[in-house]
């Protein structure tokens, strides 16, 4: 059923200049929650790839998820693990005085 629904988003890809992909949050707890139940994540990045897309996943909270998807390569991710939100003000701060850096993501 999520592939029947996603078909049509796909069709998208050749009417708009898209350029990433994105991992819901829901799937990247699943590396945490049930290591071994991966494989829709591994899709997701195998996919991006061959469509020549960046891949960026969505909620990374844990080390352990960010390593995971290091070893998958993939292109970026943004979640809790890196910043929790800031105002604007916040923002700006970060910029100046720099975001500490836990790993890079995809060292290739």
């Amino acid at each position: 059923m999520i592939l029947a629904r996603a078909t049509p988003v796909l069709s998208y890809r050749t009417k708009f200049p898209i350029d990433a992909l994105k991992i819901d949050q829901s799937f990247i707890h699943q590396i945490s929650a049930a290591p071994n139940d991966t494989s829709i994540v591994k899709a997701i990045l195998s996919m991006g790839r061959s469509l020549n897309l960046r891949v960026v996943a969505e909620g990374v909270e844990t080390h352990e998820e960010l390593t995971f998807l290091q070893a998958q390569r993939c292109d970026e991710a943004q979640g809790y693990y890196f910043s929790r939100p800031v105002p604007p003000e916040g923002f700006a701060k970060l910029l100046e005085t720099g975001i500490p850096q836990p790993l890079p993501l995809n060292a290739d």
